[in-house]
């Protein structure tokens, strides 16, 4: 039987696969298998905000104008 070791993620690895989960049409569950985790890890990387980047502003959203 295969020794399982504790993986450790470093922080751009981290930031790099939330990136993949805001692509439109890409689920969680289809990102994780690519990197051999669980959906949950990621769900909670995604809630961290060191690891998720701001949303793009809208071209068209309304501003206040000086």
């Amino acid at each position: 039987m295969a020794r399982r070791t504790k993986r450790r993620w470093t922080d751009e690895e981290k930031r790099s696969i939330c990136l993949q989960t805001t692509a439109p049409g890409v689920s969680v569950a289809r990102v994780a298998p690519r990197y051999a985790t669980n959906a949950n890890l990621i769900f909670k990387w995604l809630r961290d905000p060191r690891y998720v980047s701001e949303p793009p502003a809208e071209p068209d959203a309304a501003r206040f104008v000086p």
